[in-house]
């Protein structure tokens, strides 16, 4: 069964070149950790213009696609490495459906709404050699996990099974919405 590996949220905001400031420096919590119509409770977006709100309030990321990176990087990435909110297992992210529904827990219910679009701040975050053609490379590998509007509130938790409870009839497939930013 599918299931959440971690729940994390802004472990400290980081200066950024770009931006000025970049909250993409996501870590686990610990214990149960409430949803709300922005998101996982105390975290922060500091580009809102292109993070947060509804439509983006969480963005999921599979272990299995952060495992494929670290062979491919060479390190250690773990929950939270890529700006994600929720570290998944077991659940192929990037074959969702636009629209598609996911019961994490008991109560929360979450959306997908779109795919990630790989941006430079995600580049400069991953420093380095490895930040040149970083975007380009990302989204190559059509590794981009979606964000996720809430649906219902509730508490979740590492540990907590995932389920998906509706995929909508025509839907789009994430990965065929997406737009590559190159």
């Amino acid at each position: 069964m599918p299931l959440l590996v971690a729940v994390c949220a802004v472990h400290q905001l980081r200066p950024d070149s770009g931006n000025g400031v970049t909250a993409i420096d996501k870590r686990p919590l610990s214990g149960a950790v409430r949803l709300g119509p922005y998101g996982v409770r105390g975290d922060v977006q500091a580009d809102r213009k292109h993070h947060g709100g509804f439509d983006k309030a969480l963005y999921a990321y599979a272990a299995e696609d952060a495992a494929f990176w670290e062979h491919e990087l060479g390190r250690e990435l773990p929950p939270g490495w890529f700006g994600e909110n929720l570290r998944t297992e077991g659940i192929d992210v990037n074959a969702a459906l636009i629209g598609e529904q996911w019961r994490i827990g008991e109560t929360a219910v979450v959306e997908v709404t779109m795919p990630r679009t790989p941006c430079q701040t995600f580049a400069r975050w991953v420093g380095g050699a490895d930040q040149r053609g970083w975007v380009k490379r990302f989204s190559a590998e059509r590794r981009l996990g979606p964000y996720l509007r809430v649906v219902r509130r509730g508490a979740i938790r590492a540990g907590d099974p995932i389920e998906v409870i509706a995929r909508p009839d025509g839907a789009s497939a994430l990965l065929d919405a997406y737009r590559d930013p190159a």
